[in-house]
């Protein structure tokens, strides 16, 4: 079981298929690792926004993580949407006492692609305080970057500063995802203490970009668990979202999810 890699995915459930848990489970399976979860909050939403969020008790969000991790096990955690200080801080003590070894990718999970807020703003402190300092690797995106390293990002050159700041958070790695800059290319700046990696790429026009940033996460989570290095990983990663928004169905009225089960080849 763990040469193929088993991925704890801690996150919230996406009723239209497209992003958080459902996208995760399938990507994991894509590329060939087992995927077990903790969902810690429900939404009603499709490719046009998120119409309603229930939240999942920090008790049994805590229960689905132990149980799992006393019998299963895993070789790397991915955390998602974690939408109040009390989920934080519920996962962060699971981590502490039940995974210390393992390593956790963190998808700081803010905002949906249509802008609506999926934090709760009072519990930022507790997401930099007790899990940036847990993560192998942060994974946020331009806003969630400025939001938790507080500088501005305007251009590609800004990456590197921006990155280096969350790494004094805590972080051993961090990938600040450059997808919402304007231009034609995409640059995401992969960053860790010693070294730094720019991964460029041609910007697709495709409007089927639903789910990308919790796909790329356990896309990077899947690489690890599979005993690949940090930078394959991201690599590998990069080029599983880049096909499947090639591939997408073209599905719903408004920002349309990936194809999460094309194939990815050695």
């Amino acid at each position: 079981m763990s040469m193929m890699g088993r991925i704890l995915i801690v996150a919230g459930s996406d009723s239209g298929g497209g992003a958080g848990m459902q996208a995760d489970l399938k990507t994991v399976t894509a590329l060939g690792g087992y995927a077990a979860t903790a969902i810690t909050a429900l939404t009603a939403q499709n490719t046009q926004g998120v119409f309603g969020i229930v939240g999942i008790d920090p008790t049994f969000i805590a229960e689905q993580m132990q149980v799992v991790l006393a019998d299963i096990g895993a070789d790397c955690i991915k955390t998602g949407m974690l939408h109040t200080a009390a989920v934080i801080q519920t996962v962060a003590e699971v981590l502490e006492v039940a995974a210390p070894g393992i390593p956790v990718v963190v998808d700081p999970v803010m905002y949906a692609k249509g802008g609506d807020c999926l934090l709760d703003p009072a519990a930022r402190e507790t997401l930099v305080q007790r899990l940036l300092p847990r993560a192998a690797i942060l994974t946020p995106n331009i806003r969630e970057a400025e939001m938790l390293g507080g500088l501005p990002i305007r251009q590609p050159d800004h990456l590197a500063a921006a990155a280096d700041r969350l790494l004094e958070m805590g972080p051993t790695a961090v990938l600040v995802k450059g997808g919402h800059l304007a231009g034609s290319t995409v640059t995401d700046w992969l960053a860790w203490r010693g070294g730094h990696q720019a991964f460029t790429s041609i910007r697709s026009s495709s409007r089927n970009t639903h789910g990308t940033g919790c796909t790329l996460a356990s896309a990077i989570a899947t690489g690890l668990a599979q005993g690949l290095a940090l930078g394959a990983s991201v690599e590998r990663a990069l080029a599983y979202v880049q096909e499947a928004i090639r591939t997408a169905p073209n599905l719903g009225k408004g920002c349309g999810p990936l194809n999460h089960g094309h194939t990815m080849h050695p």
